[in-house]
């Protein structure tokens, strides 16, 4: 078992030197880069295209980078928006890594490139382990899924810099609880923001991208109490805390298969958290 630990923690080692090099480089020549978590179907894809087309129209040099575990619809709907689109294929793999950003990237991404949209793959648990070397954190949650989502995947919300509620135009006809979403919100990232969006109806359009934007021109972003605790072992984003791989309750002990909702069941190594 300490052999499996000792590799997973290797491995996001490996990933956080990674991630701090990329976003060291991609910093120095002023892109600023975010990571947008969510499960599928929340709307993420919906919601990042009218974000991509309101930065067209004002001029804002953007790009997209859009990861799946198979199709290129995602990158067809994004690139009506006018700004430059790359599909990236994980072949099964359910989230990004930072080396595997960095090679998609190289001889792509203009030089002038502002803001990076990263969408990662469509699940909340794998990709709240790795960090792509992105400034801005921010993870969506539609008025669909529950106003216990938070709780359900504390490592994903805990971690954000922002937190984005999708498809609102709909929250009366779910019978959306927001006030019980704000606050399983706070109680595993206290201080962090909620934004409130629809794609359809234009609430909330723009707010990620000026966002975005102000973290560019060298706004501070919320730092998450999650992040800030040394018992994560591994270092993440601005304070490089990184968190502990799948801490959920039901990883306690050796491999565990879940369901990512994507229509595939993954395996992952149990951890558990060593101080170094």
């Amino acid at each position: 078992m300490c052999r499996v630990v000792d590799l997973k923690q290797a491995v996001l080692a490996k990933n956080d030197e990674t991630a701090h090099a990329l976003r060291t480089e991609l910093t120095a020549r002023g892109t600023t880069v975010v990571n947008l978590l969510s499960s599928p179907g929340s709307g993420k894809t919906a919601l990042l295209e009218r974000e991509l087309s309101l930065a067209w129209q004002r001029k804002v040099p953007v790009a997209a980078l859009t990861a799946d575990l198979a199709t290129e619809n995602d990158a067809v709907r994004l690139a009506r928006s006018g700004v430059p689109v790359k599909q990236v294929l994980t072949d099964g793999l359910c989230h990004l890594e930072a080396g595997m950003l960095g090679r998609h990237l190289d001889g792509w991404l203009a030089d002038d490139t502002r803001l990076l949209f990263v969408e990662n793959v469509g699940n909340l648990v794998c990709p709240a382990s790795y960090d792509l070397g992105e400034s801005l954190r921010v993870v969506l949650a539609s008025v669909t899924e529950g106003e216990d989502k938070p709780l359900k995947y504390p490592t994903a919300f805990g971690l954000a810099h922002l937190v984005v509620v999708t498809k609102t135009d709909i929250a009366v006809a779910v019978e959306f609880d927001e006030e019980a979403f704000r606050a399983h919100v706070q109680q595993v990232n206290p201080g962090v923001e909620v934004v409130l969006t629809s794609a359809r109806s234009g609430v909330g359009i723009g707010e990620l991208l000026e966002r975005a934007l102000a973290v560019g021109d060298g706004a501070g972003v919320h730092e998450p109490v999650m992040a800030q605790q040394p018992a994560h072992g591994h270092h993440h984003h601005h304070h490089d805390h990184h968190p502990d791989p799948d801490p959920d309750p039901d990883h306690g002990g050796g491999d565990v298969e879940h369901d990512h909702g994507d229509g595939n069941v993954h395996t992952h190594p149990a951890v558990t958290t060593r101080p170094r």
